[in-house]
């Protein structure tokens, strides 16, 4: 008898209701998707077919199939090489950035003096566009990849370090001080306390660094040469032909939607003991 009162407790846990909770939940996700795509679709299917009953020729406004064929059918071909050579120039650039940012975030941290000695020169970072180093960087280093990771290691780095360093200083100082009561070292209050608390932020750093390095990968790209989806943009736009121009902008768009929505659930995923 106390095995069938014990089921039904468990039944009725709060752990069930929690489950029952996380499926209404993810209905309201897939909804919401739903309500998404739809107006895409519906924003989409006006444009094409506004864009036919005006007879707007491709080379002043293309059409959306016009775009769809060509990433359909030329996206091995004129796509996936300059979307490679994007893909690792972002990349590249924001793990040296966001890297050296993580560790002046910490070194700002314990050691406010330095803070004060380095802060005007972040300000100057943060305040100037990184593209405008790019010919510089190109008559220094050459016509390689070198000087677009380079701005955008610069463009990235002091978002992710700011951010960081914001994050690092809000921790609590009640579990400063009760870890160093118990004898914690430095070390270990930055990794048990400061870094965990300082997560959501550090990650929030890492997403408007990301949003950053594509825009100057991109921009780097259009006015520093390169294989790039920026150069393509330049090249398809200097011929005219618009479908493709508007291909690489798709892709564009798309990576950016990615780069936000990985950042968006990897919040979700390693913040969500703060909630």
């Amino acid at each position: 008898m106390s095995d069938g009162i014990n089921e039904a407790v468990n039944r009725n846990s709060p752990a069930n209701v929690a489950g029952l909770t996380n499926s209404g939940r993810a209905t309201r996700n897939a909804k919401d998707a739903f309500g998404v795509l739809s107006i895409a679709v519906v924003v989409v299917s006006g444009l094409e077919i506004i864009l036919r009953l005006t007879d707007t020729p491709n080379y002043v406004f293309p059409k959306p199939s016009a775009i769809i064929e060509s990433l359909v059918n030329d996206f091995s071909t004129l796509y996936l090489e300059p979307l490679r050579t994007t893909v690792v120039t972002f990349i590249v650039g924001l793990t040296i950035g966001s890297t050296i940012g993580i560790v002046l975030a910490a070194v700002l941290t314990l050691r406010p003096k330095v803070e004060k000695l380095i802060a005007p020169y972040i300000i100057v970072m943060v305040t100037t566009p990184m593209l405008a180093l790019v010919p510089f960087l190109m008559l220094k280093l050459g016509f390689g990849m070198a000087p677009r990771v380079i701005a955008v290691a610069l463009a990235s780095g002091p978002m992710v370090m700011l951010n960081s360093a914001t994050g690092f200083k809000q921790t609590p100082k009640l579990e400063m001080a009760l870890a160093e009561s118990y004898g914690a070292s430095t070390f270990q209050m930055f990794k048990k306390i400061r870094f965990p608390n300082a997560l959501p932020m550090i990650i929030v750093g890492y997403m408007v660094g990301s949003i950053f390095g594509l825009i100057t990968t991109i921009g780097a790209e259009m006015s520093g040469g390169g294989a790039g989806l920026g150069n393509r943009l330049v090249y398809f736009s200097s011929l005219v032909e618009m479908p493709r121009f508007g291909a690489v902008l798709v892709l564009i768009s798309a990576f950016g939607v990615l780069i936000y929505s990985f950042f968006t659930i990897l919040n979700l995923r390693y913040t969500k003991w703060q909630k």
